[in-house]
């Protein structure tokens, strides 16, 4: 059965849809995706949360390309990710946990490397690597080598090197795990300049207060199902919990005996 579809506000209803997925499932031993229905809009900081093996990096990894879905379609700014995968690739950027770059170059190569496999030109190339080293505080070791760098500063570099061709669609695995305060400010600060300047983020966390801080509507999934999805205040409202903290409201919505237990992610 199809997740639910959330009412749309006219705000919305007058906004580019930027990523339409539609009855989106995947199954390994068990579903781990189940007939997923999801919007975000142009412009907009979505942030997908839900418990340990809901579903959440499985969905993103096939939004981004990277995993084939059982069925179901993925849309990216009106383009059939599945029918024309590269054609989307190209208007977007994918960060996972784990940041993949490669240690023997620096910064700047890195981010030259990269500019390369986007076809973009020398010139453009390296003035857009030094806005972005600039921009991610990067500069004292933009010339070093990155594999005596930390995760936080891994992790900037992996960030950088997402944001090289300019994507439309930003799309971020637990991005913050184990970045200290200041590198986790930081990356929060970038990825909200990219949505006022009109870009569309869409993430997963386990941290329930950058999801309060940060985004413009979650996403609660559980066994690989939306159970819930609107704004701070509509997911209050939703539990009657409007005095609670979005853990609360979390904890009371992933409750429900109809999500249990929930699927391998």
């Amino acid at each position: 059965m199809h997740s639910p579809a959330p009412a749309v506000s006219i705000s919305q209803a007058k906004r580019p849809i930027a990523l339409a997925v539609r009855g989106l499932a995947k199954r390994f031993d068990r579903p781990a995706v189940d007939a997923l229905d999801l919007t975000v809009y142009g412009g907009e900081f979505y942030v997908l949360v839900g418990p340990n093996g809901a579903g959440k990096t499985t969905t993103l990894r096939m939004v981004a390309g990277l995993l084939r879905p059982d069925s179901g379609s993925i849309t990216i700014d009106g383009i059939d990710a599945l029918a024309d995968p590269v054609a989307a690739k190209q208007i977007t950027a994918w960060l996972s946990d784990e940041p993949m770059i490669y240690d023997k170059l620096t910064p700047f190569e890195y981010l030259e490397f990269v500019a390369g496999l986007w076809r973009i030109e020398a010139q453009p190339a390296e003035a857009r690597a030094r806005e972005l080293i600039g921009w991610l505080g990067l500069e004292p070791h933009a010339h070093e080598r990155c594999e005596g760098f930390s995760r936080g500063m891994r992790q900037k570099v992996a960030l950088a090197g997402a944001l090289v061709h300019d994507p439309k669609l930003i799309i971020l695995d637990e991005p913050l795990t184990g970045l200290d305060a200041g590198s986790a400010r930081l990356v929060k600060n970038v990825l909200l300049e990219r949505v006022r300047a009109g870009g569309t983020v869409i993430m997963t966390t386990h941290i329930l207060e950058v999801a309060e801080r940060m985004a413009d509507r979650i996403g609660v999934i559980a066994s690989g199902r939306l159970i819930a999805e609107g704004t701070l205040d509509e997911l209050h409202r939703k539990t009657g919990k409007t005095a609670a903290s979005l853990e609360d409201t979390f904890l009371t919505l992933v409750a429900e005996p109809a999500v249990q237990p929930a699927a391998a992610e």
